[in-house]
């Protein structure tokens, strides 16, 4: 395995497609919108019924200028649309109308970090098309080659669509995953599409080659489809990256193809051989005109754009003093990031104990819950508030673990879960000693040994009194008192 890793040398390119949130479809007036019943928003437009003109969205266009210039992209002065001429069910015009050699968006960058360092990874272009509708194939565990036939829904044909296209700079699955996370917090902060893979308005194909270090030809593309999440992504790039490694060490041809990711194995399988541009016979569209985009138009998208994730990464770990792994964490996605700094404002101490009781704890509730943080019960300035209870010392940081719990379920204030549950912990000094003056009579051998210089005994006593006490002493002050009594 070392040797064939240090042998060659790996190259990833991505094409990621995005729908975008507009309330109608590209060409039509059909509303976009995700499930529902089958063929239910459609019209002769999005149909391809004969006579049928299509009008662009506006507002489509915009926000694909929106994601062209957070990636660092050049407006084309001048862009067209083309016909992509392909004949298959869930495109019913047989041909989809998108864009070719003149594409909206072109030559931008994303900078991405990681234990390789930072670097950019270029951005080819940025283009707006329709997307499909959906084959639904019946029996054979849902693949097309084995099922008995196809149903095709159409709701989806005609949605607003940008695919955005990298240069070939990725080396690794893990510069894929930042790149990938990168672009999908850039869209998110952007409000231009709610980027959810697992209802497929953000997919990745991923094009991988692989050649001997130091060639300057690039070794047979290979492209993989069906990657439904960031660690989908990972898990195909680092199987077809070792599959065709091992090829090559064992001196068989690789060609160029279409690949199958498939999520229960984590293998990939072949779909067929890779089709070209001439393939499809692209030609401009001849129902729409060329558009150019006004200056006024491009500054004014410009000047709304929002602070980019390098940026926020850079700021979080200047502003808040947190470390790459708490900032990488917090920064995936844009409401996570609103989500803290929110959380962060309301605090007035140390926002690295925000962070800790995030990353520590509630994250590991909303994983078990299968929510995300921004989609919890518990509000920011609430998880500062339990924070605060506990540097104020009502209670201690084992209770706090319990009051989160009861937060979660039901989202009261911290406070009113406290008084629910009966945790405010009680740090009056004449209460907590006379817990402790029962505790060392009732232990006097354990008292004994602790006055002899067996220190360690003292965590015996501390537990006596936490039980007597029913976990609301303050544990700082039993141990001050002990360790004061038996010294």
């Amino acid at each position: 395995m070392t040797q064939v890793q240090d042998l060659y040398e790996t190259t990833v390119g991505l094409e990621i497609h995005v729908e975008l949130s507009t309330a109608s479809k590209m060409f039509c007036g059909c509303r976009v919108s995700f499930g529902g019943d089958p063929n239910t928003r459609t019209c002769p437009v999005c149909l391809g019924m004969p006579g049928s003109l299509p009008v662009p969205n506006e507002k489509a266009i915009e926000f694909t200028m929106k994601i062209g210039l957070a990636l660092g992209c050049k407006i084309a002065e001048h862009s067209l649309f083309h016909r992509k001429n392909y004949f298959y069910p869930d495109m019913p015009k047989n041909y989809q109308i998108s864009q070719y050699d003149s594409p909206l968006c072109h030559e931008g960058a994303v900078e991405i970090s990681g234990d390789w360092g930072t670097h950019k990874v270029g951005i080819t272009r940025v283009h707006l098309e329709e997307d499909t509708g959906k084959s639904i194939h019946i029996g054979g565990g849902g693949r097309i080659a084995d099922s008995d036939y196809s149903l095709e829904d159409f709701n989806r044909a005609g949605t607003p669509l940008v695919e955005i296209v990298s240069e070939p700079d990725i080396r690794s699955a893990d510069e894929a995953r930042a790149f990938v996370t990168d672009l999908r917090a850039t869209i998110e902060a952007l409000g231009v599409s709610d980027v959810r893979m697992e209802e497929g308005s953000m997919r990745v194909d991923a094009n991988v080659s692989v050649r001997l270090k130091g060639a300057k030809e690039f070794g047979a593309k290979v492209e993989v489809k069906n990657m439904n999440s960031i660690r989908s992504v990972v898990r195909a790039l680092e199987y077809e990256e070792e599959r065709q490694r091992k090829a090559l060490d064992a001196g068989e041809m690789l060609v160029q193809e279409t690949r199958h990711f498939d999520e229960k194995t984590g293998v990939t399988s072949s779909m067929r051989t890779k089709e070209y541009a001439f393939d499809y016979r692209y030609f401009p569209e001849p129902d729409m005109v060329p558009f150019e985009p006004a200056e006024t138009w491009v500054g004014s998208i410009r000047e709304s754009l929002p602070e980019r994730p390098a940026a926020r990464r850079a700021r979080f770990a200047e502003e808040y003093g947190l470390g790459a792994k708490d900032v990488e964490v917090l920064t995936s996605s844009f409401k996570a990031a609103q989500w803290f700094e929110a959380a962060a404002a309301a605090y007035p101490g140390d926002a690295k104990k925000v962070v800790n009781w995030i990353i520590a704890d509630l994250f590991g509730l909303l994983n078990e819950a299968g929510l995300e943080l921004w989609e919890s019960k518990i509000a920011p300035s609430q998880l500062a508030n339990l924070v605060t209870l506990i540097d104020s010392g009502k209670i201690s940081g084992k209770q706090a673990k319990l009051v989160l719990g009861g937060m979660f379920e039901t989202g009261n204030d911290p406070e009113k879960v406290v008084a629910e549950k009966g945790l405010e912990q009680v740090s009056d000094a004449g209460a907590i000693e006379a817990v402790v003056d029962e505790v060392i009579a009732e232990n006097a051998d354990a008292a004994g040994k602790v006055r002899s210089g067996n220190l360690g005994t003292i965590g015996f006593l501390v537990g006596q009194v936490m039980k007597k006490s029913k976990g609301k002493a303050n544990p700082q002050m039993v141990n001050e008192l002990l360790r004061r009594k038996l010294s």
